[in-house]
C-alpha cells in the first residue's frame, strides 16, 4: 500500500475504538440518538481513511501508468472523490 501506513492504521484504530464503544452503548441500552451520532462519526473516519488510500493509489499506481496529463487527471479525480465523500 502506497498510503502512509502509520496514518491509516491510526485512523483505523480510532474507528475500531469507536465501534467497540458503540457496541457497549447498545449493550447498555443507551439513547438511540447518541448511538446514531457515534455511528456517523465512525463512518466519517472510515470515509476519510478510504479517501487517503484512494488518493495514494491514484498518485502512485495510476500515475505511474499515465503518460500524458497524469498530474492533471489525478487532481481532477481526487477532487471528485473528495466531493463524493463529504
Amino acid at each position: 500500500m502506497k498510503a502512509q501506513a502509520s496514518e491509516v492504521n491510526k485512523r483505523l484504530k480510532l474507528a475500531k475504538g469507536q465501534l467497540e464503544g458503540i457496541i457497549r452503548m447498545v449493550a447498555d441500552d443507551r439513547y438511540c440518538i447518541d448511538i446514531s451520532n457515534q455511528l456517523l462519526s465512525t463512518i466519517a473516519i472510515l470515509k476519510n481513511t478510504n479517501q487517503i488510500i484512494l488518493k495514494a493509489h491514484l498518485e502512485s499506481c495510476v500515475k505511474s501508468q499515465l503518460k500524458e496529463e497524469g498530474e492533471t487527471k489525478i487532481k481532477e479525480i481526487v477532487e471528485i472523490i473528495e466531493k463524493m465523500t463529504k
